[in-house]
Parts: C-alpha cells; sequence; structure tokens
C-alpha cells in the first residue's frame, strides 16, 4: 500500500493542492514502512485543475490524507482510485503512527472558502 500525506513544514497541509511536498510512505501487508520518501508537490507553485490528482495516481497512491481539499480534487481522486482521509491535523509523523495503528479519525474537509471558491 502507498500513503501520501500532504506536508507544510512538519505538519499536515490544510490545503492539499497547495501543500508544500508530499510524504509518500510504502506500507508491507504486515504494516511496517518499507520505504518513505518526501517529493515535492508539482502543484505548489501554481493552480492547475487535475495536476495533483493525476501526479498522485501516476506514482501509485492508495491514500491521501490531508486537512482539506475541494470536491472536485475528492471527485478525481476517488475515481483514480485513490481514498481520501480528509479533516487531518497534527504533526505528520503522529499522523503516520495514527494510520500505521489503525488509530487515524478523518472527518470534515478543512477547506472551507466562502463566495464560490474552492481549494483545489
Amino acid at each position: 500500500m502507498r500513503v501520501a500525506i500532504a506536508v507544510d513544514d512538519d505538519f499536515v497541509s490544510a490545503h492539499f493542492g497547495r501543500c508544500q511536498a508530499f510524504l509518500v510512505v510504502d506500507i508491507d501487508k504486515e504494516g511496517n514502512i518499507v520505504r518513505r520518501e518526501m517529493v515535492e508537490n508539482p502543484g505548489y507553485a501554481g493552480h492547475q485543475p487535475g495536476l495533483v490528482p493525476r501526479f498522485l495516481q501516476s506514482i501509485g497512491v492508495d491514500y491521501i490524507i490531508a486537512g482539506g481539499m475541494g470536491p472536485k480534487a475528492v471527485m478525481m481522486l476517488q475515481s483514480a482510485g485513490i481514498q481520501p482521509i480528509l479533516g487531518v491535523t497534527g504533526r505528520v509523523e503522529e499522523v503516520l503512527k495514527a494510520f500505521l495503528e489503525g488509530t487515524l479519525k478523518g472527518g470534515e474537509s478543512l477547506c472551507d472558502h466562502p463566495h464560490g471558491h474552492e481549494c483545489h
């Protein structure tokens, strides 16, 4: 299984498409980390609709953990077979540990902009 966590500094990013990078972690069937890599977000410099979901699909991600994302991004990810886990906050290492232990709690997307603007 391959998990990506949207990262800003040492914390889970509130904005999936605008995060600095993704921590990409490969996990074996026993729940052990076999590989981890920090990967630059190709959408960090500017918004291009669909760029980040396509990128995550191209590197084989199964789950994406983030604070928030817009409904179009959720739909694109799900149609690519990637499960978003939203509403997550905290230090990346603590979030990864909770995911591995099966105790990570997702929730509502933290991305909430008025006036029709959506996070991507």
